[in-house]
């Protein structure tokens, strides 16, 4: 269970990071089909909606 704000950057943090643990890439952003691009206000394959509060 997702209880704040802060623990739902945590867990999104995590996911972002899977890919660089795994040594597929070197920085979040460089994977294609990660939803961190679009909190690096990069262009992203989907619009991600990065503010919970809205």
């Amino acid at each position: 269970m997702i209880l704040d704000e802060v623990m739902m950057c945590q867990k999104v943090d995590y996911i972002h990071q899977n890919p660089v643990k795994r040594g597929f890439i070197d920085e979040v952003t460089h994977w294609r089909y990660s939803s961190a691009r679009s909190y690096a206000s990069l262009l992203g394959l989907t619009d991600v909606c990065i503010n919970w509060n809205q």
